[in-house]
C-alpha cells in the first residue's frame, strides 16, 4: 500500500512539512517516487514514523532519532542497548525516589529527625546527592532553588531544604521534555522543603510520572519491535 504524504500526516495528526522534516533528517527513510517525481509512502514508511512518536513520547526526540538512525545503518544491536540503558536509567530514578520518600515519611512520622539549619558547601552538596557541583549551579542559576551565602566568604551554602530538591531535580533529569515535566520542576521551585506533608505529595506526583513513563516505555518498545520486524 502507497500513500501520499498529505494522507500519511493526516494519520499521523503532523503536518506534510513536519513529515517532510523528518525524512531530511534521515528519522524516517526516502519516500520513495512516481514516474513523475511525486513522494509516495509505503508501510515501511508507516512502521518508522508510528515508531518515531511512540518512542518520543517515551524516551524523547534526541533517544528517538539516534535509535531509527541506528537502525537505519543496520546497527540493530547498538540500537536496543540505547533503549535498554535509559529502561536502566528510569529504574534508578524509581530507587533514588523511593528512597527520598522514606526520608520524607520518616520526617513526617517522626523517626527520624532532620536539621534544616544545618549548613552544607558544594562541595558537601555534591557528595550527598550524587549531583556534579556544574549540575547544582545550573540549576541554581535556572531558578530552580537558591542557596545561601556565607557571611565571611559569599560561598555558597546549602541545607537539608535544598537536598530534598536536588535530589527530586535528578529524578527528571532523563526525562523526555513535555508540559508535565516542566510542571513538575516549577513546582520543585515553589516547593517549601520544610513543609514535608508538601514534599511528600510532590514526590508522590514525581512517582506517578514515573509510573506513566514506564508504560510509555513498554508502549514505544512495542512499535520498535513492530519496525523491526518490517526489517527481516
Amino acid at each position: 500500500m502507497e500513500v501520499r504524504p498529505k494522507q500519511l500526516a493526516a494519520k499521523y495528526r503532523i503536518s506534510a512539512n513536519t513529515l517532510r522534516n523528518y525524512e531530511a533528517k534521515g528519522l524516517i527513510p526516502p519516500a520513495e517516487r512516481t514516474a513523475n517525481g511525486y513522494r509516495l509512502f509505503t508501510e515501511r514508511h508507516e512502521a518508522y514514523l508510528a515508531c518515531l512518536q511512540a518512542m518520543a513520547a517515551a524516551f524523547g526526540m534526541e533517544v528517538a532519532g539516534e535509535v531509527l538512525h541506528r537502525l537505519q545503518r543496520n546497527e540493530l544491536d547498538d540500537a536496543l542497548w540505547i533503549v535498554r540503558d535509559r529502561e536502566v536509567a528510569l529504574h534508578g530514578d524509581k530507587t533514588s525516589l523511593d528512597q527520598l520518600a522514606n526520608e520524607l515519611k520518616s520526617y513526617a512520622e517522626g523517626s527520624q529527625a532532620c536539621n534544616f539549619n544545618q549548613s552544607f558547601s558544594i562541595r558537601e552538596a555534591s557528595r550527598r546527592t550524587g549531583a556534579s557541583r556544574s549540575a547544582i549551579r545550573y540549576w541554581e542559576k535556572s531558578g530552580l532553588f537558591a542557596a545561601g551565602r556565607a557571611p565571611d566568604n559569599d560561598y555558597r551554602l546549602y541545607n537539608e531544604a535544598h537536598l530534598v530538591k536536588i535530589r527530586m531535580i535528578q529524578v527528571l533529569q532523563g526525562a523526555a521534555y513535555s508540559a508535565e515535566t516542566v510542571n513538575l520542576k516549577h513546582s520543585i521551585a515553589l516547593l517549601d522543603p520544610q513543609n514535608i506533608g508538601h514534599a511528600r505529595k510532590l514526590a508522590d506526583r514525581i512517582q506517578a510520572y514515573l509510573n506513566k513513563t514506564i508504560t510509555l516505555q513498554m508502549r514505544g518498545i512495542y512499535f520498535l519491535q513492530r519496525l523491526i520486524d518490517t526489517l527481516d
